[in-house]
């Protein structure tokens, strides 16, 4: 509770108004009853139409204060819970942000999104209904009650078995219904991640003719949302009428009961009427409790997915950080005898026993087999995972004594899968540097050589990309995904087979320009073509999470025979194509 109370300190002013305001309206319902039984009673019943005038003019002027009670608390409830959830998804996209890979493997993105969405929607309806009805609800619960009894105390006898069933229904509803919302919550999970797949591989689905098996996928997901949501709105529905049930078996019982004390003359006939008003109201605020406790019920599910996420521990964090001051200056990377696992019940390490290091302005290739550790490895450079053992040091400091932002300002990484983001050109290549000149972000676009097919687009650089880069081509993409890194001018560039679907020949003049552009940067290529390394000061070979061979390609050539087999394979293929 603690932790939900801090995101409403900020709006204290509405969270009271909104309540207070309520109140206004809920004085005017208990009194009303009481008012229309005064114009029986003393008007009708007594001919006296001055008195029903009077009456009348002051039910009016009741009616208008309850009307602006009523307007002011709904104004204020929605612009604290409007607030209150805004604030609490920022939060909880904030420690996302802070997540590493391991984290973000923990969770799933759909969960993720259904969390930020739907999860604070369901607290901030929530947070709504109780700022109406915290004060509104006892309010008139009591309100009513006690206008019922100092009218008639024999008839209100009936609220004493009527008002115990009730309340043991509602206990009962709640019990029930907790589990039932959790398990809905998580199959909205299920259907986020199943629609997010589809429209982000769309083309994939496409190209495999596979809309049909995405269909019954969909379908399937869909179902089991629906399953789910009958399943816990079957609760409710079967609630309303139980509920409705007993309101009507008390207004029956009053009518009863008290039809015969009227006759019998020892009640009139104006409080009669309002006392049926006040049983209504005793009623519909236990049904309004009901469902706060049902919204409740959902909210606590919601509300505890987030804690899940906030209380989640982020490994990777600069907290403990003894140097967070310092910058990478030069590049110089060293591995001493680092071991990875993804999870900790895994017994073979992913990498195991890496000793090596790279000097500042070394161009190093890194080449091995698929799934030998390769983007791994590098990973460990950013500390976009962390090592189990031994320890990863740039310019002779552990990685984990920088502060995150300092360590991965100074290191560019293009990643395997290139991403780009809706917006212009221009706007996804100042990711690499917000504050660059026109001039700078057409250097860093020529030395990727993608300035050419940027300048043949409609717009140039002002072209607006869809989301992920979807109207350019693998190889265009991969281009300006590394003229962005090459914008942040790091002393430490990555990159994770990221000219893979560039031509040979443009490959070549991206290796050239970055001898003179990062001349004194360290530079990483992991690639899958042996002549995309080739060139490479030094190439380290990688088999099964180990460094088997380090060198040029000269010396692994003659001494190395996983990268003899590696390159021989690789002319073999060049020869069938030529």
């Amino acid at each position: 509770m603690k932790r939900w109370l801090k995101y409403a300190r900020p709006y204290v002013k509405y969270f009271t108004l909104g309540p207070l305001l309520m109140i206004v309206e809920v004085i005017g319902e208990v009194v009303m009853p009481k008012f229309f039984a005064n114009i029986i009673n003393g008007g009708v019943a007594n001919q006296n139409p001055g008195y029903v005038i009077t009456m009348g003019l002051i039910m009016v002027a009741a009616s208008l204060l309850m009307m602006m009670g009523g307007v002011g608390g709904c104004y204020y409830g929605a612009k604290a819970s409007i607030n209150f959830g805004a604030d609490v998804r920022r939060d909880v996209f904030a420690k996302v942000q802070t997540f590493g890979f391991a984290n973000i493997d923990k969770f799933s993105t759909g969960s993720l999104v259904t969390r930020l969405t739907n999860d604070v929607t369901q607290i901030q309806n929530f947070t709504n209904m109780l700022l109406r009805m915290c004060l509104r609800t006892p309010g008139m619960l009591i309100g009513a009650l006690y206008m019922a009894i100092r009218l008639n105390a024999r008839l209100a006898l009936v609220l004493a078995v009527i008002m115990p069933i009730m309340i043991l229904v509602m206990t009962v509803v709640m019990k029930v219904s907790f589990p039932k919302f959790t398990r809905m919550q998580t199959m909205v999970d299920g259907l986020n991640v199943s629609v997010q797949e589809n429209l982000t591989n769309i083309r994939v689905v496409k190209s495999f003719v596979r809309e049909d098996y995405e269909e019954d996928r969909f379908r399937k997901a869909n179902g089991n949302l629906k399953s789910a949501g009958m399943d816990a709105i079957g609760v409710i529905i079967l609630m309303m009428p139980v509920m409705t049930l007993f309101m009507n078996l008390a207004s029956l019982s009053v009518i009863w009961f008290g039809g015969r004390m009227v006759l019998l003359g020892s009640m009139p006939l104006g409080d009669l009427t309002a006392f049926i008003t006040y049983i209504t109201q005793i009623l519909m605020s236990l049904m309004m409790l009901s469902m706060i406790f049902m919204s409740a019920s959902r909210a606590v599910a919601s509300s505890k997915r987030l804690s899940e996420v906030l209380d989640e521990h982020v490994a990777l964090s600069d907290e403990n950080a003894s140097r967070k001051d310092l910058k990478v200056e030069k590049g110089r990377i060293e591995f001493k005898h680092v071991f990875f696992r993804y999870y900790e019940t895994s017994e073979e390490p992913v990498l195991e026993d890496i000793n090596l290091t790279i000097e500042p302005g070394q161009t190093v290739g890194i080449i091995g087999s698929t799934g030998c550790g390769k983007t791994t490895l590098v990973s460990m450079i950013p500390r976009l995972y962390d090592v189990d053992e031994g320890e990863v040091l740039v310019d002779g400091v552990n990685v984990k004594d920088y502060s995150l932002t300092h360590l991965r300002d100074g290191v560019g990484m293009v990643l395997q899968k290139n991403v780009l983001f809706s917006g212009s050109i221009e706007k996804n290549l100042r990711w690499g540097n917000q504050h660059a000149t026109e001039e700078e972000i057409t250097a860093a676009a020529k030395s990727a050589q993608a300035d050419d097919f940027i300048r043949n687009f409609t717009d140039g650089y002002q072209m607006e990309l869809g989301q992920g880069g979807v109207n350019v081509s693998g190889g265009q993409k991969q281009r300006l995904c590394i003229a962005r890194a090459l914008l942040k001018k790091p002393k430490i560039l990555i990159l994770d087979d990221s000219t893979s679907a560039v031509d040979t020949a443009t490959e070549a003049r991206i290796r050239q320009s970055f001898k003179g552009e990062l001349k004194d940067s360290t530079k990483i290529i992991i690639a899958q073509r042996i002549s995309s390394v080739r060139d490479a000061d030094t190439i380290i070979v990688m088999d099964d999470g180990k460094v088997t061979g380090m060198g040029t390609h000269e010396e692994l050539l003659e001494n190395n025979e996983a990268y003899q087999e590696i390159y021989y394979s690789q002319m073999d293929r060049e020869e069938v194509r030529a």
